[in-house]
């Protein structure tokens, strides 16, 4: 008894030590004592905080307290020497004028270990671009557009309780970055801001999204090349483009996607549900494959399921030649609500590469207009399984193969 209670007592005072150092080496890096003030723009102080931060031993934190504060484009790069995290409490505004920037407001760039947390405001004051934004009607005019926060080869970190608002493109961007968890972000732009997708996510793996709230002017969530292992759940989204795999199969050598779930999430007054969405006359062959979604709730949406292999926004493409992208291993699995548009199930695979093992099992989908709702099947013979409204499948099926 006297031994266990003199062990008890040993890690005890461990703790209470190891603890210590910890609490000892951590250290708060506050914008305002790097010059910052309310109201003005912090760019300098933000950089000095962040560089300072990062070159300090231990696990240190960068904080911006309540108030409003101008940020210009700005580049948080690592590597630290420790963990950092960006804990935002306050209102950070972007300048309005469009030309200020490249592809990103603020870039977290090489950072491994890193949290954004603090429950404050990145507002991209995105109107006046939104305006000149002719994206939407001619891609080969498109200009450069910000995103409000972009995460370049960012490893092992958390986005927790942060709000994006306004961003003149998408809100946030996550490329090349592996093992990151978001989760509880509320991501904010008007139905008709055009491409103000809520997260883009393009050659990253190990990526979870859960809690969060979305409703912009283009997809909820896009995935693009690349995506590997990505879980989303507890998404709601609308208004909106819904939750997309793709656009896939406009550039040459796009990388695979695989192992993406979609989960327990709803979707409400958005064009589209859950969507894989892929080019025609792709300029080289790709995937996508495991892609499982489930328990999801539809209100008032137009596509709420559709593989589309002939994506061809605004006719700006060759739209005669089929996809080349291969299309496998997809469930669509307890997916209910209610559609204004007639065809409430469409999977329109490519005629030269069919989809192959797809599954549709437990679908209630409600017609709210005159007439029944169809399942529409191109180049594809579904497996269906449990209850299918709207039933059965119409369209030309997947031509078979050789004996």
């Amino acid at each position: 008894m006297a031994v266990n209670l003199k062990l008890a007592l040993m890690s005890l005072a461990f703790l209470v030590a190891f603890n210590a150092i910890n609490h000892a080496q951590a250290a708060v890096f506050d914008v305002t004592t790097h010059g910052a003030k309310p109201g003005a723009d912090m760019t300098a102080a933000l950089t000095s905080a962040w560089k300072d931060a990062c070159a300090a031993a231990g696990k240190n934190q960068v904080v911006v307290p309540k108030g409003i504060f101008k940020l210009g484009p700005v580049t948080l790069a690592g590597p630290c020497k420790g963990p950092i995290e960006f804990h935002n409490q306050g209102t950070i505004q972007a300048p309005a004028d469009p030309s200020k920037f490249q592809d990103f407001w603020i870039q977290f760039l090489h950072v491994d270990g890193f949290t954004l947390s603090g429950g404050g405001t990145f507002d991209g004051q995105g109107q006046t671009a939104w305006k000149s934004n002719v994206c939407p009607n001619n891609l080969n005019s498109c200009g450069v557009l910000a995103a409000n926060l972009k995460f370049s080869f960012v490893t092992n970190a958390v986005v927790t309780d942060i709000t994006s608002l306004n961003s003149k493109y998408f809100h946030i961007i996550l490329l090349g970055c592996k093992g990151m968890q978001m989760e509880k972000l509320t991501i904010t732009a008007p139905a008709d801001s055009a491409n103000t997708d809520g997260i883009h996510i393009g050659r990253s793996s190990g990526i979870t999204i859960t809690d969060i709230k979305i409703g912009t002017g283009d997809d909820c969530i896009s995935l693009g090349d690349g995506s590997q292992d990505i879980t989303i759940t507890k998404v709601a989204c609308g208004p909106g483009h819904g939750i997309s795999i793709g656009s896939l199969g406009r550039y040459k050598n796009e990388e695979p996607v695989s192992g993406i779930t979609v989960t327990g999430c709803t979707i409400t007054n958005a064009q589209n549900g859950v969507r894989i969405k892929t080019w025609p006359g792709s300029p080289s062959a790709g995937s996508a494959s495991g892609m499982h979604f489930e328990d999801i709730t539809m209100t008032n949406v137009d596509n709420p399921i559709l593989i589309d292999q002939g994506y061809c926004p605004h006719g700006q493409c060759k739209a005669q030649a089929p996809s080349t992208i291969k299309i496998s291993d997809v469930s669509f699995k307890n997916i209910r609500g209610s559609t204004s548009n007639i065809e409430a199930v469409k999977l329109a695979c490519s005629k030269s590469i069919p989809c192959e093992k797809v599954k549709l099992q437990d679908i209630d989908l409600k017609f709210t207009g005159s007439g029944e709702a169809k399942t529409i099947c191109e180049n594809v013979n579904p497996t269906i399984s449990g209850t299918h409204n709207p039933p059965g499948c119409t369209g030309a099926p997947a031509a078979k193969g050789p004996a």
